[in-house]
């Protein structure tokens, strides 16, 4: 798990919507080619790395929940994590979550993009679907192998957004399902959430 993590955290973000406060940063939204599925992922993870040589961590933080907010799937992401427990869960409990996960995404994954700052995403090429794409690319880190990565990408309002990640043949989601689903049956649900919060940016 330890290996998936520091693996994600060369391409998540670009590069984890909630309901969740997010802090403008318009020169980020402009920079996003929404054009074809092979530039949305170039040019979201060259901004996303931008941001780490643009100031502190908590600005790179800021830019990062924005980038998380505007383009990746995470409503619907955040119900795949917890489908198997959707229906046992009050709407308090299924709020609470939500509140949670922008946060737990940023805190977990976040910091480790500044061991990659020097990295960059090549897109090799993309295969297409009636619902958007499979966008294969390569996080290439000067002095080191390659990591293969293959992001979902799915069609939203004339653009698109980022539904999953695979990363040297690691399923994000189904991943980050195992992990929520162990921790809820060893520990419970409310529990999950307050863990969450505990990782929260």
């Amino acid at each position: 798990m330890t290996r998936f993590r520091l693996l994600l955290g060369a391409t998540l973000l670009g590069a984890s919507s909630l309901a969740a406060p997010m802090i403008a940063a318009p020169a980020a939204a402009a920079a996003i080619d929404s054009s074809d599925p092979s530039r949305f992922i170039e040019t979201l993870s060259t901004q996303a790395f931008q941001t780490l040589h643009t100031g502190s961590k908590a600005s790179a933080r800021g830019q990062f929940r924005t980038l998380l907010g505007q383009y990746f799937a995470v409503d619907e992401i955040g119900d795949r994590l917890i489908r198997r427990w959707r229906p046992q869960i009050s709407p308090a409990q299924y709020q609470a979550y939500k509140a949670a996960l922008p946060g737990f995404l940023i805190g977990t994954y976040a910091d480790r993009l500044y061991d990659y700052a020097n990295a960059q995403v090549k897109v090799t090429r993309a295969a297409q679907n009636a619902n958007g794409a499979a966008v294969m690319s390569q996080v290439i880190q000067p002095g080191q192998s390659p990591i293969n990565a293959i992001w979902t990408v799915e069609k939203v309002d004339g653009g698109y957004k980022v539904s999953n990640l695979s990363v040297s043949g690691i399923n994000l989601v189904l991943t980050q399902t195992a992990d929520f689903d162990g921790y809820v049956q060893k520990n419970g649900f409310d529990k999950l959430v307050a863990f969450m919060k505990s990782r929260s940016s």
